[in-house]
């Protein structure tokens, strides 16, 4: 079951979406860490805009922040998911250095994954299954459904149980580490913002019945997963 919210244009899209995520923190168990994994793309900054004017730091207190995926390149590069993460939001709120879980794309991607994998899950919980359950990802949707590093016709991805591994994209920069389909199928919360009317078809596709596009099998997974968009599907 999904549900989905249509907004009149993106900036009212992350207003919301960012006034959503500051109520579910202010409900949750501070005690505990909150684990929230980011995503790439032209939306997010937009998102971590709105968050920056609407948040207080103390906010974000004990909120450990991954990635749902990385491209493979240094952490100041301008196509880092990081990069975006660390100018919108770490440094504008001040969040502390010891909260901001980074893929390690500066050693090999195997040590990557590893170093990914472990510092998630010595801040989740587990299920059954061993995958960490993540309190929320926000993941983005491309024209052709992929999400997160995702692609269609992976069957690799599709198969694999791994919590993080390196996947290779369509697009430049190639090499990516992404969360697998488990990973986000066992996740409390799963938020999709997809911007622009160019993926109305692709997400059309992703909801109907038994699809197999990537978002599609994401939220044939799930038992809710959340979907906000500036378009109509």
């Amino acid at each position: 079951m999904s549900g989905c919210t249509a907004f009149a244009d993106k900036a009212a899209l992350t207003e919301y979406a960012a006034a959503q995520w500051l109520e579910l923190l202010a409900k949750r168990d501070a005690g505990r860490p909150f684990t929230v994994a980011l995503s790439g793309g032209r939306i997010p900054r937009l998102l971590y805009d709105s968050v920056a004017e609407l948040a207080e730091p103390s906010a974000f207190d004990n909120v450990h922040f991954f990635w749902g995926d990385e491209r493979v390149v240094p952490p100041t590069d301008d196509e880092s998911n990081f990069k975006l993460a660390d100018d919108g939001l770490f440094r504008p709120l001040q969040i502390p250095i010891g909260q901001v879980h980074r893929v390690q794309t500066e050693c090999s991607e195997t040590e990557a994954v590893q170093l990914a994998t472990d510092e998630l899950e010595q801040l989740t919980d587990s299920q059954a299954d061993g995958q960490p359950v993540i309190d929320l990802v926000f993941l983005g949707m491309g024209e052709d459904a992929h999400v997160a590093s995702l692609f269609p016709g992976d069957t690799e991805s599709i198969e694999s149980k791994a919590v993080y591994r390196a996947v290779t994209g369509p697009k430049p920069p190639p090499r990516r580490i992404t969360l697998g389909y488990p990973a986000l199928a066992a996740a409390r919360e799963v938020w999709v913002l997809a911007s622009g009317e160019g993926k109305a078809e692709a997400l059309r596709a992703s909801l109907a019945k038994g699809s197999d596009t990537p978002l599609g099998r994401v939220l044939q997974s799930r038992e809710h997963t959340e979907i906000l968009t500036d378009f109509k599907p």
